[in-house]
């Protein structure tokens, strides 16, 4: 199988921490591509930071506008390189956008012990749902969305014991 497609988008999903937006960033640098970011975009969209969206409109708000992020993301006519949200596959209406002909899915899978680790290590409040068990809830989100993310993607690259070098390698060599 070649490397990704010239004519598409490529589009990263997987659970957070799993490296989305910093595999974003290498693979737009090496195919020259802009890069968006779901939730940079849903911050540029509104002035507010997604924990910002999350506790002061609630979760519901937030899934709205990570579609419209998407949405625009995907109609534009050049090539991106787009890092989902982790939730993007919660919606039907975002699933059917990542099903186009236009879209190349990749997922970046992770075992929960693997994101444990890394949100542990970042210590960053930027997760809202993490913010009572993160342990368990990695788990319960791992479990729930498997399939979805399953179900969009062209390709699965997993990530566990490779930097972010690595598996942007993986995805331009498209190697699982």
């Amino acid at each position: 199988m070649a490397g990704p497609d010239a004519a598409r988008h490529l589009v990263l999903v997987g659970l957070m921490a799993t490296g989305k937006s910093t595999v974003g960033r290498l693979l737009a640098e090496a195919l020259d591509r802009p890069l968006l970011d779901s939730d940079d975009q849903v911050e540029a969209m509104t002035g507010r930071s997604v924990r910002e969206i999350w506790q002061t409109d609630g979760e519901q708000a937030f899934r709205r506008l990570e579609t419209a992020a998407l949405t625009a993301a995907l109609a534009d006519e050049t090539p991106s390189v787009v890092a989902g949200a982790g939730g993007v596959v919660l919606a039907q209406e975002n699933r059917v956008l990542l099903a186009a002909d236009h879209v190349e899915v990749v997922w970046l899978r992770a075992a929960p012990s693997t994101l444990i680790a890394r949100v542990a290590a970042a210590g960053d409040g930027h997760r809202p749902l993490l913010d009572d068990d993160p342990a368990g809830m990695l788990e319960r989100m791992e479990a729930a969305r498997r399939k979805l993310y399953e179900s969009v993607a062209d390709r699965i690259v997993d990530v566990d014991d490779r930097t972010p070098d690595a598996v942007a390698a993986a995805i331009l060599e498209a190697t699982p």
